[in-house]
């Protein structure tokens, strides 16, 4: 026997004791509202400041370019819309065909408003293809959306080649990063140069809390707030900072760029033990021609399904994902697998395993002890209602 085994690391990760005991005061005796003017509040301020630039540093970017917000789903729409906003007029936006849902419904809701959505489709891997950035004249959008690493397979888009070719359109290009950050080296500023004009970070992917996240933001792309209220965040995101949230993002981000250099190899390592035992196991790995997070492998078995899958190995004592966390209350076939052209029938068996900093090789180990065995009861009871079916059949 041992004890669960948690491999959901892409859903959310646990929260790290030194970010805790960082966040901890910010929750006791240093409580104050950040806007207030007497010393408790400019002690949250100076936090808040300096939370901002370890966030700033942690991604290259100015810290008068980090806007905090509640979460990625938060500053992907307040760029969307905020954006959107202050064009005054519906236009075009682009977005990829493998975005997260709160990029998806976001632009489900601008195209209500007018505006038009042209999908970016992408390859059997799960790149976005580079013609697909050609805009026609009447085409051409105000504002693009193309995520960094993708939340289910874990692929890496080139957006420096992307943001080139989509320059002549002029357009405002958004790549939501918050499954990069921790796993691989995030430059803003090399992104910025290279065309990309917003960015949205999370702290729970990191070993940060949930609530805090940001959009980085080029200054001289305008906006139009989602909150009305007190002028936090230079009037662009309204409400009282969450200062223990945010204290504890800053220091996630500090420790997630300290563990780079190591991190993602030792990762890296761990998902070639894992894959090369899903593969005996006959599995199908989506997006493994493509270059990847370090820590994600999604997969599935002809014939099996990944709800039933996921649950008896959850019985078990391993967490795992059948996908995105955020789309788990409707559990239909992967929008990301169907863009990437995989049927119907395979897509409902993904299973998505994603790793982090406390998984080891004896985890990867247990995982596909427990796997083999649940795969071919599964299998067998498979085998088992079709020759019942049969049976009957005859029988009829």
């Amino acid at each position: 026997m041992f004890a669960p085994v948690y491999l959901d690391y892409n859903a959310t990760t646990p929260l790290d004791a030194r970010v805790l005991e960082a966040m901890l005061p910010y929750l006791r005796e240093q409580y104050g509202n950040a806007s207030s003017r007497h010393e408790y509040g400019r002690a949250a301020r100076r936090a808040v400041d300096a939370a901002r630039q370890q966030v700033a540093a942690a991604v290259g970017a100015h810290p008068t370019e980090v806007l905090f917000t509640s979460g990625g789903s938060e500053a992907n729409n307040l760029f969307l819309k905020g954006a959107a906003a202050a064009f005054r007029k519906a236009g075009v936006l682009a977005v990829s065909a493998i975005e997260h849902p709160c990029v998806r419904n976001t632009a489900q809701q601008l195209e209500r408003q007018g505006w038009q959505v042209f999908e970016l489709a992408v390859d059997e891997a799960g790149r976005v293809l580079d013609f697909a950035l050609d805009f026609a004249p009447e085409q051409k959008p105000r504002m693009i959306s193309v995520m960094l690493a993708n939340n289910e397979t874990g692929v890496i888009q080139d957006l420096p080649a992307l943001a080139a070719r989509a320059r002549p359109s002029g357009a405002r290009l958004h790549t939501d990063a918050v499954q990069a950050l921790g796993k691989l080296p995030v430059d803003f500023r090399a992104l910025n140069q290279a065309g990309v004009h917003a960015m949205t970070v999370s702290a729970h992917k990191i070993y940060g809390p949930k609530g805090a996240a940001a959009l980085i933001v080029d200054k001289r792309v305008e906006l139009v707030p989602l909150i009305a209220g007190g002028g936090q965040e230079r009037g662009l995101r309204s409400g009282t900072e969450n200062v223990a949230a945010i204290v504890g993002f800053g220091l996630a981000c500090e420790l997630a760029v300290s563990r780079l250099a190591t991190l993602p190899i030792r990762l890296a390592g761990l998902r070639g033990r894992l894959e090369a035992g899903l593969q005996a196991l006959g599995a199908v790995i989506f997006g493994g021609a493509a270059e990847r997070l370090p820590n994600t492998s999604y997969f599935a078995f002809p014939d099996l399904d990944g709800e039933t899958l996921v649950g008896k190995l959850d019985r078990v004592g391993f967490a795992v994902a059948s996908g995105s966390a955020c789309s788990s209350a409707h559990p239909e076939p992967s929008h990301v697998l169907q863009a990437m052209g995989v049927s119907g029938q395979l897509s409902r068996g993904a299973v998505r395993v994603s790793l982090g900093a406390e998984t080891s090789e004896e985890n990867i180990d247990q995982f596909l002890e427990a796997l083999a065995s649940t795969v071919v009861g599964l299998k067998n009871l498979t085998a088992l209602s079709t020759k019942t079916v049969c049976i009957n059949g005859a029988t009829a």
